[in-house]
C-alpha cells in the first residue's frame, strides 16, 4: 500500500501535467477562455498577463485564500 507521501506526489505530478497541457493548448489557441471553476469568461487582461490561466481572477483568489488557511 502506498504511503501518503507517494499519493500526494502522484497527485502533484498529475496536476502539474494537466496544467502544462492546458497552458500549451491555450498558447496554441486551443484552450478555453472560460474559468474552469465558475464558467465565466477569463478577462483579456488576465489572459494577456498569464496565457495559461484556467481560472478567472475571483476564482483564483478564492482558491489561494483557501490554501492559506489549511
Amino acid at each position: 500500500m502506498a504511503d501518503d507521501c507517494d499519493v500526494a506526489q502522484a497527485l502533484d505530478e498529475r496536476i502539474r501535467a494537466e496544467m502544462i497541457a492546458a497552458a500549451r493548448a491555450q498558447i496554441e489557441g486551443e484552450g478555453t477562455d472560460d474559468c474552469e471553476d465558475c464558467g465565466a469568461p477569463i478577462g483579456a487582461a488576465r489572459r494577456a498577463a498569464l496565457p495559461s490561466a484556467s481560472r478567472c481572477v475571483d476564482c483564483q483568489e478564492r482558491r489561494e485564500r483557501r490554501k492559506e488557511f489549511r
